[in-house]
């Protein structure tokens, strides 16, 4: 017999809704990764820039050392599309909260490493956004050989 473990979900609803929610291949990550694919960019996708560092990237310039986080709104505080959880809202804005938190400390420490990064929010335009990865890779690359 299976044994249910705790859970801080309001409902058995919400519980099931936040195990449908993906980590990686959304549609806007799948949005995104074609457009970058279109402008020739080759990348890797959901890897550890640095491997000891718990810490995955959408997509990965390894040679150019640039790291793609696509953000989505609710899970990292969009400040144009978050919204306040309406039940259990202490829980999600903790959440929210510290999942900022631990972006700024993996941006710094990727910084630190000698990597550029590049975070997307979700509701971006995925060829705007395919066009600035293109632009940093390349101002990586041009770096690479100054």
């Amino acid at each position: 017999m299976a044994v249910k473990r705790p859970t801080h979900a309001s409902s058995e609803g919400v519980r099931k809704s936040m195990q449908s929610n993906r980590s990686r291949d959304t549609g806007p990550e799948l949005a995104l990764r074609r457009a970058a694919h279109a402008l020739g960019l080759r990348y890797r996708v959901s890897v550890r820039p640095l491997p000891a560092i718990r810490r995955t990237a959408d997509l990965v310039f390894t040679k150019a050392k640039v790291a793609v986080f696509m953000d989505g709104c609710f899970w990292h505080g969009c400040p144009e599309h978050h919204t306040k959880a309406a039940t259990n809202a202490e829980y999600w804005a903790e959440k929210v909260r510290r999942n900022r938190e631990r972006d700024a400390e993996t941006d710094r420490l990727l910084r630190e490493a000698g990597w550029t990064v590049v975070r997307i929010w979700e509701h971006e335009d995925p060829i705007p956004a395919a066009r600035l990865i293109a632009e940093t890779v390349q101002a990586s690359r041009a770096q690479m050989f100054d």
